[in-house]
């Protein structure tokens, strides 16, 4: 019997499908990477009886980087980038090993159907599957088809199996589109970025941003905010004078009147139309028109609309709501979320989506009475060629889904009923009125028919006073007239909604890269989210932009990467050479980047005038190993230690706190140690900043602190400190940390796991002699003569954490559930401490890791 592989994007996503095709009577095992299911089942595939296997992977399976030596910022000139650094694919996520899973699980097959998500990101992930699968799939007899793409934009029964009748091939031309996009991103957004990050990093302490990026997309999204910005910061309020006049239309009723000529902007000019008007005494009805108009039902939803409500009514983030819509598309209650289309296809079946809406309490009756009354045809949009707009693919509750999914999902339903029903109508009546030589105007509205706003209430037309009965000529008693005087308002900060429509605009982003690009940039702290969610760039963001307009404008204008998107969609279309389009790209920006770093000056004049040089930021810490002078720490993203002397910056671990360690200092280089912390329930661990940043040996690596460096006799290393192989992880090792007494702990230097031990001891130290089961460093322990928990009062003891009786037990009492794995029937010594640079992990180490110990993973 042959086999069909099949393969989708997501594992929800495989087990809905698989769910569907097989109509329940499938088996499931997990996969050999943990992450990914295999659901197997018996059925028909081109004409003959086949095993079907369908799993999945987790979005992308490769990545493009760098070649090795091309990733070390310090040893490469960034304008190598553009084209001397060859690229490679790499895993995307190396931990899962989706290749290997891919080929294990695909080896044999005689078919293989793609159910990766139907955009162009999707196709390409179609050939990075076929790329691992392809070469151990058994070989087609001549011509025979083996490759198929199944199309879909939902996840119903019937969606899935007319993809699964209508099968048809991956689209090479989409999938290099995704590759030209890819490779252009990575060359010219990394040799900007390298540069003046290292740049001004390298001059000022308070930038507040441990990565000053530049992006072809997310910088002149941040250029839409600073442009407004820039606005609010020029506006200069200018003064007006408005006419109002009320007039009495019943008894103790009072109508109030708009001038038409709105506004004036000179104060004795306002003042003699109000001396005019005054004179007057009544009101004379000129014309009363009455037109009954309609506010037209929305178009079909797609992704760009759907975010801007989401930002603009819900309070939701772009990024977040692309997370929620994909995962409410995963389940199978809305159809795909990412389209550009906002006009149903002919085929599509509105009603039966309709008809599972009517159970809902909310909107039931409206559901029921567009059935029995007949649904409108909704509004023509754009069909983009797509996906069909955004719809609900099945009911659910405010339980099922809860909090922002249930929120997004009412959102999404409510749109698509209101496609459904009529146009608002109401019937506006204007009175047109004259005071002396004025003209006033009132307008009203009523509804006639609500039509969509019954769904939609919050685009219902707004309750207004009630006008008079009145006809031309009749007349008002004037009870009031009097000048306004106002100012003009600056706008305010763009939202978040305001944004994307302008990305929308200029092309900047696809529907898919939109969110991502805006989460960039507040991530990279160029803008703050405000109140109603609000952009406000910040001032490293409004100094970058003004740079880049001083240097080369292009770099911040939507205009010329609105262009390179244009040409990647020829690309996608099979209209435009791939490498021609990657080869002419790369050449226009390899210019702008050697024109930016010989202008760089300009922008660093803008830079000296917002932030402050490393030299006079941050306090003093810790002593220099050169001059001997205390170094300045600068708490600022990135941290780091600046010698002023020196005129030497050294890197620190991020996202802890750092202090000066004893005033102790390396045995190598002088320089004072400090001790980097992530918490008192965290792990910490001294380092010193010349070797964090300089590793004095072969086999450290930058970014190493005193727990990995192998020195022989240094008294904070690996080499004195190192008890024995991390419980968790392949590679690291379990250390001593010298200042966590008296609740003393050993963390792993490689992995987040840490394990706490001997409470209330006086001192712990470590043994240079090891554990004859476990090869693990033996540790001398004193404990407090009132506290000591040692049988007989005894208040010291030497032993293996691991297999010492007593000191397990120690461990057991406090917080073990299980014994090491030694003690369960482990065979043979493990490699446990292995102190220096000859230690490697022992293949032979048991499965069963040591649950006892895996208790402490913070």
């Amino acid at each position: 019997m042959k086999t069909v592989f099949m393969v989708a994007e997501k594992p929800s996503l495989a087990q809905s499908i698989a769910k569907i095709l097989s109509r329940g009577n499938m088996s499931s095992h997990k996969g050999l990477n943990g992450a990914c299911s295999v659901h197997e089942y018996t059925g028909s595939f081109v004409g003959q009886c086949v095993h079907f296997k369908m799993t999945s992977v987790c979005g992308h399976v490769m990545t493009l980087d760098f070649i090795g030596k091309y990733n070390n910022w310090d040893k490469v000139d960034p304008a190598e980038l553009f084209s001397k650094a060859p690229t490679e694919k790499k895993e995307a996520n190396p931990k899962l090993t989706m290749v290997k899973f891919l080929q294990v699980e695909g080896r044999g097959c005689d078919y293989i159907v793609l159910w990766l998500d139907c955009d162009k990101e999707g196709e390409n992930i179609c050939f990075e599957v076929l790329d691992a699968v392809l070469p151990v799939m058994n070989k087609p007899r001549g011509t025979e088809k083996t490759v198929y793409r199944a199309k879909f934009s939902s996840i119903t029964d019937t969606d899935i199996c007319n993809a699964m009748n209508c099968l048809g091939e991956p689209n090479r031309n989409e999938a290099l589109s995704v590759d030209a996009r890819q490779e252009l991103d990575l060359r010219i957004g990394c040799a900007f970025t390298r540069f003046q990050t290292k740049y001004f990093q390298g001059k000022y302490g308070n930038l507040d941003s441990s990565l000053i990026s530049f992006g072809p997309c997310q910088t002149p999204t941040l250029g839409f905010c600073v442009e407004r910005h820039d606005k609010i910061q020029s506006f200069k309020p200018e003064t007006y004078w408005v006419l109002q006049a009320k007039v009495n239309h019943e008894k103790e009723s009072s109508l109030t009147l708009e001038w038409d000529r709105v506004r004036v902007f000179d104060r004795e000019i306002a003042q003699m139309f109000l001396n005019i008007t005054k004179m007057a005494r009544e009101a004379k009805v000129e014309s009363v028109s009455k037109k009954e108009k309609a506010k037209q039902r929305p178009l079909a939803l797609n992704t760009v609309e759907m975010l801007r409500v989401a930002s603009a009514a819900l309070g939701m983030g772009p990024q977040h709501t692309m997370q929620i819509a994909e995962r409410l598309y995963t389940q199978g209650y809305i159809s795909y979320p990412r389209t550009e289309t906002t006009h149903y296809p002919e085929n599509f079946d509105l009603k039966e989506s309709l008809r599972q809406q009517t159970n809902n309490p909310y909107w039931a009756e409206t559901v029921k009475a567009l059935l029995s009354e007949g649904v409108n045809r909704p509004r023509k949009g754009h069909d983009a060629g797509d996906h069909p707009p955004i719809t609900p693919m099945r009911a659910a509750t405010e339980a099922e889904l809860g909090g922002d999914g249930w929120r997004l999902y009412e959102y999404i339903t409510r749109h698509f009923i209101a496609t459904l029903c009529a146009d608002c109508k109401y019937l506006q009546t204007t009175i047109s009125c004259i005071i002396g030589p004025e003209h006033f105007t009132c307008v009203g509205k009523m509804v006639i028919s609500p039509g969509f706003t019954e769904i939609m209430p919050w685009q219902s037309i707004p309750l207004e006073e009630s006008l008079p009965n009145c006809e031309k000529g009749d007349v008002f008693p004037v009870s009031e007239v009097k000048l306004l005087e106002k100012q003009t308002n600056p706008p305010d900060y763009l939202t978040e909604a305001e944004l994307i429509t302008l990305m929308e605009k200029h092309g900047i982003g696809t529907d898919a890269s939109i969110p991502v690009h805006i989460n960039n940039i507040c991530q990279r702290n160029y803008v703050t989210v405000e109140s109603g969610r609000r952009l406000k760039p910040t001032n490293l963001g409004i100094v970058l932009v003004h740079g880049y307009y001083k240097i080369d404008a292009e770099l911040v204008l939507p205009t010329i990467r609105s262009a390179v998107e244009k040409q990647l969609n020829l690309i996608a279309q099979g209209k435009a050479n791939y490498q021609q389009v990657l080869e002419h790209t790369l050449d226009i920006f390899k210019r702008k980047f050697h024109y930016f770093v010989d202008s760089i000056a300009g922008m660093d004049e803008l830079m000296e005038v917002s932030f402050s040089p490393l030299a006079a930021t941050g306090k003093p810490l810790s002593r220099c190993g050169k001059c001997h002078r205390f170094m300045k720490y600068i708490q600022a993203k990135p941290s780091r230690l600046h010698c002023s002397h020196c005129d030497e910056t050294y890197s620190l671990p991020q996202n802890g706190t750092i202090k000066l360690y004893k005033e102790l200092r390396c045995p190598l280089d002088d320089f004072e140690l400090v001790l980097w912390s992530s918490g008192s329930r965290g792990k910490s661990y001294p380092l010193c900043p010349y070797c964090y940043n300089h590793p004095p040996f072969r086999d450290m690596k930058k970014g190493m602190g005193c727990n990995e460096c192998t020195h022989p006799t240094c008294q904070h290393s690996l080499s004195m400190l190192g008890i024995g192989q991390c419980v968790e992880c392949e590679n690291g090792v379990l250390v001593l940390d010298p200042t966590s007494g008296p609740k003393w702990k050993m963390a792993c230097n490689k992995c987040n796991v840490i394990v706490h031990f001997f409470e209330n001891a006086h001192k712990v130290r470590v043994s240079p002699e090891t554990c004859e089961s476990c090869d693990a460093a033996l540790v001398d322990v004193d404990f407090n003569k009132a506290k000591s928990p040692l049988p007989g009062d005894e208040t010291q003891h030497s032993g293996c954490v691991f297999c010492d009786p007593v000191f397990q037990d120690l461990v057991e009492l406090k917080h073990a559930a299980t014994r090491h794995p030694m003690h369960r029937g482990g065979q043979g010594k493990r490699q446990g401490r292995g102190r220096g640079k000859g230690r490697r992990p022992n293949p032979k180490r048991p499965k069963d890791k040591m649950a006892a110990l895996a208790a402490y993973f913070v």
